[in-house]
């Protein structure tokens, strides 16, 4: 067999082999999507949901998860983004990195369940925090840590060492040959980190059922006092997000339209990612090439 019939042959099996795991991917969310489509509606959008009756909705839990997003991102980025410029820019290669590094594997190995048991033991009941926005949040930074930090650690990387060497060249001191040259270069890297991480917030329910807890209480959404109880932007209250009350529909759910409940919120659940994904993709290129002056 000649150099290039081999070469044809690898190239044709890594072609399938991609080819299965897109079928698969698309398969999984036509699957969801197309189950759940028919039962999404406006009303099933905009209206509370109901423990008994049929014909509840989605909103308090579909803005849960939102709300739980971006006081999750909010607490974990500025951290990861610290930590990935101090491994990727400042570190050197002593037993201090290696603790860094074996701490941040050991911490993207445990289990949700485990991150969430331990929020729930330290902030729900050590710390007097209760079921809330704010414990899930900070339970969700541990778990979404890891890999904000090795995918942001990992676009700094990519960037070419030319560049930090004409920053250094032009009398730029290292943090601003950082700040203005390395990380406009890696926005596109540290954009997929965030959306891989968002997507994982978004879909998490182990770590969220014992931090922010099961009950959506009613909301007041012309309330924007955030330390009032019934206000929407209050972080203390329990909240119950949306792949939560996905699991709690299906194993705990008595309404006559269980089944129909669980698809069209998993479907809400699949496109909001979908959504997330590409209007992230569509900011970030947007503002890679302002600040790096590409057309």
């Amino acid at each position: 067999m000649t150099p290039n019939q081999t070469d044809r042959i690898a190239t044709q099996v890594i072609n399938f082999l991609v080819l299965i795991v897109v079928l698969i991917l698309f398969f999984l969310l036509g699957d969801i999507i197309l189950s759940g489509f028919p039962h999404i509606s406006w009303h099933f959008l905009t209206s509370p949901s109901s423990s008994f009756s049929a014909g509840g909705g989605i909103r308090d839990q579909l803005f849960n998860s939102l709300y739980l997003l971006v006081l999750t991102l909010i607490i974990s980025f500025p951290l990861a983004l610290g930590s990935a410029i101090y491994l990727s820019e400042y570190a050197g290669n002593n037993w201090r990195t290696g603790l860094i590094r074996t701490a941040i594997e050991v911490l993207s190995s445990l289990p949700s369940v485990v991150v969430g048991l331990f929020g729930y033991l330290l902030f729900v009941i050590e710390f007097h925090m209760g079921f809330s926005i704010l414990s899930g949040a900070i339970a969700l930074t541990f778990f979404n840590l890891p890999l904000l930090v090795r995918s942001i650690e990992g676009s700094l990387h990519a960037v070419p060492d030319s560049q930090r060497e004409a920053g250094i060249s032009l009398g730029l001191s290292n943090w601003r040959t950082i700040r203005g040259i390395i990380l406009p270069a890696a926005l596109p890297g540290i954009l997929t980190g965030i959306i891989l991480s968002a997507g994982r917030v978004f879909g998490e329910a182990a770590a969220l059922i014992y931090t922010a807890g099961q009950s959506a209480p009613i909301l007041n959404y012309s309330n924007w006092n955030p330390t009032d109880s019934s206000s929407f932007l209050n972080p203390m209250r329990p909240a119950e997000t949306l792949a939560v009350h996905i699991w709690k529909v299906n194993t705990e759910g008595v309404t006559p339209d269980a089944v129909s409940i669980s698809a069209g919120a998993s479907a809400v659940l699949i496109i909001v990612i979908l959504l997330f994904n590409f209007g992230a993709r569509a900011i970030g290129n947007h503002m890679y090439k302002k600040m790096t002056g590409g057309k």
